[in-house]
């Protein structure tokens, strides 16, 4: 597929939805106080409920899963009634208080080069970050939040962000670093095409940079080294 078209893609909405990973294996799910059956239940959620987690922790054994997330609603699900799609941990590991770790304690920037997206072929509706799921924007949404702990959403610090090619005019707005200098876990931003696009910036080697996105190749997962000139670099915390 043609850059332009893909591109064209990359673009926003601005419903809202709750969170990020589906709760499965029972029609009803009990949010604790603590990572434990014998806390208070603080919220309950039904099957196929959408939760953004903050953090996990090892905790009570359920079903044989030891692992408990934590919402950002702040209390307590067994990862057996989550579907994160892996057996170990998908975000930051809490710290014994149950607090959310920062970066530079989860080990996670910028992180493993994989497909870690939550909505692997699932690409109708919008995603906690109030955008389309499996476009560019969408994939950088959530690696911003899972790797570098920060809660960005389509209105982060109060204006729209939009379609990928008005990032950087928003960066700008908001004060938040833009320049052409890449360091992993920065987001590689380009005006080229109808809406634009955004990567992960996964790895910069002399004047060259990895970058990691979705729907490059049309709602799916890709990887490419490319010139650093290519990308203007946002630095949202890195």
């Amino acid at each position: 597929m043609k850059l332009v078209a893909a591109f064209a893609l990359c673009i926003t909405s601005l419903a809202t939805i709750s969170g990020a990973y589906r709760i499965y294996n029972a029609d009803v799910v009990n949010c604790r106080s603590s990572p434990s059956t014998s806390g208070s239940v603080a919220k309950m959620y039904k099957a196929n409920d959408d939760l953004s987690l903050a953090c996990q922790i090892s905790a009570e054994n359920i079903k044989g899963n030891t692992l408990w997330d934590k919402t950002t609603d702040g209390c307590y699900v067994s990862d057996y009634y989550v579907k994160t799609g892996s057996v170990g941990y998908v975000v930051g590991k809490c710290d014994s208080s149950g607090s959310t770790p920062s970066p530079s304690d989860n080990g996670k920037i910028p992180g493993p080069v994989k497909d870690d997206y939550p909505y692997p072929g699932e690409c109708d509706g919008i995603d906690p970050w109030h955008y389309y799921k499996c476009q560019c924007t969408s994939f950088v949404a959530w690696r911003i939040n899972s790797r570098l702990g920060v809660k960005f959403n389509n209105y982060y610090k109060g204006p729209n962000w939009g379609n990928a090619n008005t990032w950087d005019d928003a960066a700008r707005k908001t004060g938040v670093t833009i320049n052409s200098t890449p360091v992993p876990g920065c987001v590689a931003q380009t005006d080229s095409g109808s809406a634009g696009h955004v990567a992960w910036v996964a790895k910069v080697s002399g004047d060259s940079v990895t970058v990691e996105e979705y729907n490059y190749a049309y709602h799916k997962y890709s990887t490419r080294t490319v010139p650093k000139s290519a990308f203007k670099y946002i630095h949202i915390s890195v």
